[in-house]
């Protein structure tokens, strides 16, 4: 039976999984174990070849923790893919085959702000760079890429104010320059969003959000299209060169189209140590088997929502971009045609002080640094994720100081509304 062939409600219950061989138990056992004992030391020989796939050392593989790779796998359209520790762990195990020092990346400036921090600040000290451009202008993305570019890097739904990238434009962009287009599909979640059909080259997720959906443990992961020739331009040598490690074997003559993620494994895991343990794999298996559930409610929620706060006359915007006055809301149909996510931005009339003075009302929002949970979260940008940034660059982010992040959950709209009223109040 082929993944590919099968639903999406199906492939999320059912792909990368079956009945545990050695008891038969049906849900995907957690493997609490750090490491595999070898048939025989010709065994282990071909598994640190790379010449057998198996398992050695949790750090590298664990049978749950591949159970939810390649379930994600199977729900964005890849060829393979990683779990790792946390959304930011997959961002930077996405580019380490990709980049070298001296080496930058194109980066829309609607981004996460510890995603911003990551790529400005941290990224320096690998000497990689990140250049941040406005995606809606096309010219500038274009014009940006140089022969030392390596990756253009964007969200499909841009957290925290809910804009939808035109993937179609940045993929065409991307594949005209031979550079791959990282996608982070976290807010969308490949219900809503196949990056890869829009042309992205890779995906990347916190799966601690919407993936998971319960707020309980981090993760992160890292899905390959399989379709980027890594050996046409020669900017990729970790991918098309002879590596030392393994005897001058060259990924994509050895393994094709899942060279980058047998690399991810024996190289970025083996190195990195960014490992997801088998527990957290456990509960996000289990949080994706009720995913488009959840995120249907979640996008019905949103859009009532938003609707009511935009006729309200203490808001100043609403971001939301499934409501008929965003900029972005004839990209919903094309980029994300189930929906407009349930992640957006709100700028209250009353500015700093009324958002601070709203989120310690809201009773039934909770007031925490995290989004795609069952509940309700709210949070002030401007003193919490993005307080790191000038107040230019909170606004260029989409998030000034008199603007809420608003994570609708899964709980009876009315009771939410009139949690958003009381506390506006």
């Amino acid at each position: 039976m082929s993944d590919k062939k099968l639903g999406f409600d199906t492939l999320q219950v059912h792909a990368g999984t079956a009945p545990d061989p050695a008891t038969g138990a049906r849900q995907v056992p957690i493997y609490q174990t750090t490491a595999y004992a070898f048939k025989d030391a010709e065994h282990a020989a071909r598994l640190f070849n790379l010449e057998e796939v198996g398992y050695i050392y949790s750090r590298l593989t664990n049978p749950t923790v591949m159970a939810l790779a390649n379930r994600i796998v199977a729900l964005e359209g890849g060829v393979g893919g990683i779990a790792c520790s946390s959304g930011h762990a997959a961002q930077i195990m996405a580019l380490f085959p990709l980049m070298q020092p001296g080496c930058n990346i194109i980066a829309s400036t609607r981004l996460y702000g510890g995603t911003l921090t990551q790529f400005s600040q941290t990224f320096k000290r690998f000497g990689w760079s990140a250049k941040f451009v406005d995606f809606d202008d096309l010219d500038a993305v274009r014009d940006a890429i140089d022969d030392d570019t390596r990756a253009v890097f964007c969200e499909t739904i841009a957290n925290p104010g809910g804009v939808i990238t035109d993937l179609d434009a940045i993929g065409t962009i991307s594949n005209d320059a031979g550079i791959p287009l990282i996608v982070d599909n976290t807010t969308a979640t490949p219900y809503l969003c196949n990056p890869i059909k829009h042309g992205a080259t890779l995906v990347v997720h916190s799966t601690t959000k919407y993936l998971t959906g319960n707020g309980t443990v981090t993760g992160g992961a890292v899905v390959d299209s399989g379709t980027f020739d890594w050996a046409a331009s020669g900017k990729f040598p970790s991918l098309a060169a002879p590596e030392p490690a393994y005897h001058g074997l060259t990924f994509t003559e050895t393994f094709g189209p899942m060279a980058y993620t047998f690399h991810s494994i024996a190289v970025g895991l083996r190195d990195l140590g960014m490992t997801m343990n088998p527990q957290a794999a456990h509960y996000t298996l289990m949080g994706i088997e009720t995913l488009s559930l959840r995120m249907q409610k979640h996008v019905q929620n949103a859009r009532e929502i938003a609707t009511w706060l935009e006729g309200d006359a203490r808001i100043e915007a609403v971001t939301y971009a499934g409501l008929p006055s965003s900029p972005y809301y004839d990209r919903v149909t094309r980029i994300c045609p189930r929906g407009a996510g349930a992640l957006f931005t709100v700028a209250l009339k009353s500015g700093y002080e009324g958002c601070v003075e709203t989120v310690s009302k809201m009773d039934l929002f909770s007031h925490v640094a995290n989004l795609g949970d069952t509940r309700s979260l709210v949070i002030h940008p401007a003193s919490t994720t993005h307080r790191q940034l000038t107040d230019a660059e909170q606004v260029k982010a989409g998030v000034g100081r008199n603007v809420l992040r608003l994570s609708i959950g899964i709980e009876d709209a009315a009771d939410l509304i009139a949690d958003l009223d009381q506390a506006l109040s």
